[in-house]
């Protein structure tokens, strides 16, 4: 490695008149790396052309005396000209800056920037890989999963019940349940607390049976003045309500559980038919709907049924997601998907290939959303080999696909021999230790 002072390299950046010393090293394949002042000073790439390099460049390993800032500036006209030829010749951009944990430039490609085709490993180029550098594992938001989660069969949600306790904007209709008070300021014998009834009316001496129920309390109060009018002049009657909103409280007693998980709270999973269950509202479609749009929907069925309550589904456990990795793969089997995951990462969560897997054509089998079959064929020795460093075979896995790594045909052929010799031909005809014969002879019977 060669090292030189930004003084022979003919730059410097615009700060150096504080640093005493820069530090620079060529890397073959990259270019010239420079290091102004301490362990924080940020590292300057040169990307050089692959045109000839400067007799400077080439000159024998050696570190040379430190120079300082003042001999810099002094730099004569002739050593700026040279200056603005070697900008032209390669592209001068800060690169990663240097720490204690993270101390020298990694080398890399980012496959993003692939145009056409796959990158290979000779278009490596020094790219930010430790921006966090000891906090890597934690230091990255990453984007999210999904645009919007949908609700699929088996996802479990809870939902909370709150009363809104807001103004509606027309009179309440008295309810099954409701407990009212009739008044009469002619006759005192006429008052009594009354409790709508099953079938919706309340019984009252002299009248019987008057319905109460889908009328709020000016109009009962009105039919119930009306009907005393045949036997009092100015009957002069009060309907007080005690105690409303009876089929709300009866399904904050449905939801309660308060001495349970606590709130107002229903848990529900959705069926495989794409539904689910609720007090007050029955079956209510959920299959593929996003959280918005499904409160959305209770919201609506459940102001049809009873006002002042609000429903919020939250999702506290999504519906497993598997992946089945099967073939020449050290152990077979299902795997959860607790995340993104990878066709080689399924791989790895099999504990990896057997020799003699027939890699290069692997198979992905995959199930759409109406369930019809779907198949792709993958190329995965040159990644797992470290050929290819930004494959296309390297896809995304989905809920339910299939991983087959088949057997190359050396491995078929000697599963074949296997079957017909030893599990065949010699387990019909008992072969001794002595016992020959003439493959050739036998070939002819």
């Amino acid at each position: 490695m060669t090292t030189r002072t930004a003084a022979h390299r003919g730059y410097a950046p615009a700060d150096a008149a504080d640093s005493p010393r820069f530090r620079c090293w060529r890397q073959p394949g990259f270019g010239w790396f420079c290091l102004a002042g301490g362990l924080t000073a940020a590292l300057v790439t040169v990307a050089v052309s692959s045109s000839p390099q400067p007799a400077a460049m080439q000159e024998p390993h050696r570190l040379p005396p430190p120079v300082s800032a003042a001999s810099i500036a002094r730099k004569s006209n002739s050593e700026t000209a040279r200056r603005q030829r070697e900008s032209r010749a390669g592209e001068i951009q800060l690169c990663q800056a240097l720490g204690p944990a993270a101390p020298y430039p990694i080398s890399g490609l980012d496959c993003a920037t692939g145009t056409c085709g796959e990158l290979g490993w000779k278009a490596a180029r020094p790219i930010a890989w430790q921006a966090y550098a000891q906090g890597e594992y934690v230091g990255h938001e990453r984007t999210a999963h999904v645009p919007e989660y949908r609700l699929r069969v088996d996802d479990e949600l809870e939902f909370v019940y709150r009363l809104t306790r807001e103004e509606t904007s027309h009179p309440y209709q008295l309810n099954v349940g409701d407990e009212i008070r009739v008044e009469s300021f002619t006759d005192e014998a006429l008052n009594r607390d009354l409790i709508i009834q099953p079938d919706g009316t309340i019984t009252l001496r002299l009248l019987g049976q008057v319905k109460a129920t889908k009328r709020d309390v000016a109009q009962l109060r009105d039919e119930i003045e009306e009907l005393y009018q045949q036997y009092y002049k100015t009957p002069a009657i009060t309907v007080t309500p005690l105690r409303v909103n009876t089929r709300l409280e009866d399904l904050r007693a449905t939801v309660d559980s308060r001495f349970g998980f606590g709130g107002q709270s229903r848990r529900a999973r959705v069926t495989p038919e794409g539904t689910i269950q609720l007090p007050a509202v029955g079956s209510v479609p959920a299959q593929g709907l996003s959280l918005n749009e499904l409160k959305r929907e209770l919201d609506e069925r459940y102001a049809a049924e009873v006002e002042g309550i609000e429903i919020t589904p939250v999702l506290t456990t999504r519906a497993p997601r598997y992946v089945y990795v099967l073939g020449e793969v050290r152990l077979p089997g299902r795997y959860t998907l607790e995340g993104p995951t990878t066709v080689m990462q399924a791989i790895s969560l099999a504990g990896g290939w057997n020799h003699g897997g027939n890699l290069w054509r692997t198979v992905v089998f995959r199930r759409g959303d109406d369930w019809r079959l779907m198949a792709t064929m993958l190329d995965l020795r040159g990644p797992l080999y470290g050929h290819r460093p930004c494959p296309a075979d390297e896809i995304w896995l989905n809920d339910s696909d299939i991983v087959l790594i088949p057997k190359t045909g050396i491995l078929v052929a000697n599963n074949v021999i296997d079957l017909i010799f030893t599990h065949g031909l010699y387990g019909i005809v008992p072969f001794g230790a002595s016992t020959s014969f003439s493959i050739t002879k036998f070939g002819t019977l």
